[in-house]
């Protein structure tokens, strides 16, 4: 069974390498250890907004995800983004990421100020779009643009 909880400051080196082997894994992507970890660390002192959650199997982490808030004026109230996800391979396909995104959408159901739950996807990532549609998320009628430095 998972089980999830907010992540704590003593999960940081642990997050990191989870951050590193995401980037790796998803977009051939080799991420500076060090400004990862500085990331990590500014979610965890309050430098930056939002929280880490790990999904725990018998106790072992199996993996995490970040949340972020975005202010919605449309909605009045907070969406939040779901970030970085991560589960470790010999947890996957075993419902962990289900586990996390059934603990956030209880939260928001509960919580009058969430209106939502948002993430985005590397678009050769079919396994996780698959895994997203099978638990009622859809591709959504907004195609996302970005510049990154």
């Amino acid at each position: 069974m998972v089980s999830v909880r907010p992540g704590r400051p003593e999960d940081a080196r642990q997050i990191v390498g989870f951050q590193l082997r995401l980037a790796m894994e998803t977009e051939n992507l080799r991420l500076d250890p060090e400004v990862v970890a500085k990331g990590v660390a500014a979610i965890f002192s309050g430098k930056a907004e939002g929280r880490y959650w790990i999904a725990e199997v018998d106790g072992e982490v199996a993996g995490c995800t970040l949340t972020l808030p975005e202010w919605s004026d449309w909605r009045n109230g907070t969406v939040l983004w779901i970030h970085s996800v991560y589960v470790r391979r010999e947890f996957r396909r075993r419902g962990v990421f289900r586990g996390i995104y059934e603990h956030l959408r209880r939260m928001v159901e509960a919580d009058e100020s969430l209106r939502g739950l948002r993430l985005y996807v590397e678009k050769g990532n079919t396994p996780a779009k698959r895994t997203y549609r099978t638990l009622g998320m859809d591709g959504s009628h907004y195609q996302m643009y970005e510049w990154l430095k």
